[in-house]
């Protein structure tokens, strides 16, 4: 009811449960799902890792709260473009399906901050570590341009804020934020914020 009244947002088809999802892509190519996490047999995380594996995936916006944090961070590794609370105001659902089908990510700084909190709190022997090791090798390899547009992203600044920042024109920081994603091998920038993270640089 709130997306189909949006002269910008066609809805093209639904799916009860993870499961139908593959299908329904196939059969209507959306450009972005808006996945509940909690369904009834395939939970909305499965379905997501399994639509990013597709040749041309469409953007995914997950819909959770925050007793599932744990799964949103594996969302977003997944590639998923970003996610939105069960009670998000409509406007505000409105506004981020039409920036996650623009390519940009859809987190809340103060809600990334709780986020990225709990990837690095989380003890050494749980992975962590290792992730910390992986994150810093990946970024050796940047410019030293390319690392300050992948810290702002850490940070959770919009390209505007980045264009301000380091003193770049909007299309500047774009071409960075394409270039990142190539070379650190990404789908979003979501994820290269998480790796900024991992790396502890944050």
């Amino acid at each position: 009811m709130i997306l189909g009244g949006v002269p910008e947002i066609r809805v093209v088809g639904e799916a009860a449960d993870g499961a139908e999802v593959p299908a329904a892509v196939e059969a209507y190519a959306p450009d972005v799902v808006l996945m509940d996490i909690r369904m009834p047999r395939v939970d909305g995380l499965t379905a997501t890792e399994a639509l990013r594996t597709l040749p041309d995936p469409p953007e995914v916006l997950v819909l959770t709260t925050f007793d599932a944090d744990e799964q949103v961070l594996r969302a977003l590794r997944a590639g998923a473009g970003g996610f939105l609370l069960k009670d998000t105001p409509p406007a505000e659902i409105v506004r981020a399906v039409l920036r996650v089908a623009a390519g940009e990510a859809t987190l809340s700084p103060t809600v990334t901050r709780k986020l990225i909190a709990q990837v690095t709190a989380g003890p050494v022997g749980s992975g962590g570590d290792q992730r910390r090791q992986r994150a810093l090798r990946a970024l050796a390899g940047l410019t030293e341009r390319e690392r300050q547009v992948a810290l702002a992203l850490g940070q959770g600044r919009t390209n505007a804020e980045i264009s301000a920042e380091l003193f770049m024109s909007v299309a500047t920081v774009k071409a960075y934020v394409s270039r990142l994603l190539a070379k650190l091998e990404l789908n979003n920038r979501v994820q290269v914020a998480l790796l900024v993270h991992d790396a502890g640089l944050v």
